[in-house]
């Protein structure tokens, strides 16, 4: 712990948790957007001096580009700065609509930290409402790209550069209210920051900051890295779709080298770069969004699912982790004006191909495969222009010890948007909010269920959607089955992932079934009294349990059970029929884009 009183480690690791709580409940009440409001689709973290992340309830975005723009001794007491460029934003912005607000923390006139905040909006303009254009070649189509500016000047907001941004903007009074929101919110942030330099005095406190950051590095080389043995292993996992090219294998290829000290992620075999929009810029800064991204995925390796919660991710995690770039043209290394808006298909993807890659090297200790992002909505008039969309998260995958969980979403503290909220601000009825039966994929741990929702439009409208894993399924490990893919439909007409525009009459009904994860070892391991009660619970339904499980059911369809007899024969026969299990299984749609390859090709991609 170093110079580090420990009792003050402890005042001030709780003060950061409690401050940006604060900054992100105010956010909450006072935002006008309901994607920040109600979905809160947007995240708070607090940095050092050292631009280094302090926090480690969730990710954040990167002070790097404010101060490589603003250098810190020219910044005053009232500045807020403001970015969205991908391209500028050192990785630390994927696309967009995520704009982020950083507000300097200062002790008498010396900057000593800052608050930060970014979230997804509803539209900053480009080529259609919500800034994501699905077919986008260009990110001039994306909507309007903002490098650091300094929005507040010593307490006096930047009116000039608000109207330009509002004027581009479809929705310019959520956006408003919105960024007003971040900046009290932030500025707030800063002062009760301000408060506890005060009280302890600057030298003691950074003293607890280092204390925090470096237990963090020794926590995980101790606890986590050391579970890893020492070699290299190759793993790789796709998006489908681009929107511009037809459905291929966009391939995220890591290959993973761990040493005593640390790990080294090299995303060499990783695809060109697309047409469209599923490019992520994360080769700035060394990589140090994405060595914070990924790193929550090497918590699995904990000793309990207990002790996994109580491990951040905050700064102490970069030192631990060498990353190791292609050259520029690939997904991960797009070259500017390469369209970024569905990038999750990209940074998502990634945090599979670790985990799997952290299976091949641990006899499947990690949790199967899931796809917890895509954002579905309509849009119309009514009379006024208006835009429902909505991040509907999926199941999470099956895991060594417990099944996935189901509807969750990547972003903590996420949500789906109200039903009641939803149907008094729109024109549309929710006449189902439910889990998916039969999505998740089976295993001895069943993988979580993906959501099934379905809306009745009462006005003309369009649908739009940005989601993968439409064809691709989110796979199962150590012999579990794979989950189910995404599924959308309008009026009865299946819909691709990506789709900017689909007219949707007055009384049609649109279909969205969220994925489901992977399973988690062998389904017919799976005690039959769980497949039962899964039947019961309505989350497996009788044809599922017999055909993916082996299991015959008994009693009634309100209280079902096993026959064990009847059971063990079905089982018996399956496992003959079956054979191995693969490692790895991607389900059925693999084969659609594969163009012959296996399985066995897949679990070494090398070969």
């Amino acid at each position: 712990m170093g110079r580090a009183d420990p009792v003050l480690v402890e005042i001030v690791e709780g003060t950061l948790a409690s401050v940006e709580k604060e900054v992100e409940t105010a956010i909450a009440r006072t935002a006008r957007s309901p994607m920040i409001r109600d979905a809160h689709d947007f995240r708070a973290g607090i940095h050092d001096r050292r631009m280094r992340k302090l926090t480690g309830r969730s990710y954040s975005a990167l002070v790097q580009p404010v101060v490589r723009d603003f250098p810190i001794e020219t910044m005053r007491p009232g500045d807020v700065f403001f970015h969205n460029d991908v391209y500028l934003s050192e990785g630390g912005i994927g696309h967009l609509p995520d704009l982020c607000v950083t507000v300097p923390v200062f002790l008498d006139d010396d900057v000593v930290a800052f608050v930060q905040a970014f979230g997804h909006h509803d539209d900053i303009g480009g080529a259609v409402p919500g800034s994501m254009p699905s077919h986008a070649r260009s990110a001039f189509e994306e909507g309007l790209m903002v490098p650091p500016i300094k929005l507040w000047d010593q307490g006096v907001p930047n009116d000039a550069a608000l109207r330009i941004m509002t004027r581009n903007s479809r929705m310019p009074d959520s956006l408003a209210g919105d960024l007003d929101a971040e900046c009290s919110a932030c500025l707030m942030g800063a002062r009760r920051l301000g408060e506890l330099f005060a009280r302890y005095g600057r030298a003691a406190v950074e003293d607890c900051f280092d204390a925090i950051i470096d237990k963090t590095t020794e926590t995980f080389r101790r606890e986590i890295l050391s579970k890893i043995p020492d070699g290299t292993y190759v793993w790789e996992d796709y998006a489908e779709h681009d929107g511009v090219d037809p459905p291929r294998l966009h391939a995220q290829r890591i290959t993973l080298t761990k040493t005593p000290e640390k790990l080294i992620i090299d995303f060499t075999g990783t695809s060109p770069q697309a047409k469209g929009p599923i490019n992520h810029a994360g080769d700035y800064a060394d990589g140090v969004f994405l060595k914070k991204w990924l790193a929550p995925v090497l918590r699995n390796l904990a000793d309990s699912p207990e002790r996994m919660a109580e491990l951040d991710v905050n700064e102490g995690v970069v030192p631990l982790i060498e990353m190791r770039f292609p050259e520029k043209g690939t997904l991960l290394t797009p070259i500017f004006p390469a369209p970024t808006n569905a990038r999750t298909f990209v940074i998502l993807r990634l945090l599979g191909v670790l985990a799997g890659v952290l299976a091949k090297a641990t006899g499947g200790r990690m949790p199967a495969d899931q796809e917890t992002i895509r954002y579905t909505g309509v849009y119309g008039e009514d009379p006024e222009p208006y835009l429902m969309r909505e991040v509907l998260g999926g199941g999470s995958g099956g895991r060594y010890y417990a099944d996935g969980e189901d509807t969750i979403h990547v972003v903590p503290d996420s949500r789906n948007i109200p039903v009641e909220f939803a149907e008094a601000r729109w024109p549309f009825r929710v006449e189902r909010l439910g889990l998916a039966v039969d999505s998740g994929g089976p295993g001895e741990y069943r993988g979580g269920l993906g959501y099934d929702k379905h809306i009745r439009m009462l006005r003309d409208a369009h649908y739009m959607s940005i989601a993968d894993r439409s064809i691709l399924s989110c796979w199962g490990v150590n012999g579990g089955r794979a989950g189910r893919p995404f599924r959308a439909e309008v009026a009865g007409t299946p819909m691709d992932g990506l789709v900017d525009d689909h007219p949707v009459r007055a009384g049609e009904v649109v279909r969205i079934r969220t994925t489901g994860g992977g399973g988690w070892g062998d389904p017919l391991n799976r005690p039959p009294e769980k497949v039962a009660a899964d039947v019961r619970d309505g989350k497996v339904s009788a044809e599922g349990a017999r055909d993916d499980y082996g299991v015959v059911l008994a009693g009634t369809p309100e209280e079902p059970s096993a026959d064990e007899a009847a059971t063990a024969a079905l089982r018996e026969r399956l496992r003959a029929a079956r054979g191995p299990a693969a490692f790895f299984d991607r389900g059925p749609g693999y084969a659609t884009l594969a163009g012959g390859r296996t399985h066995a090709d897949v679990d070494d991609p090398a070969s």
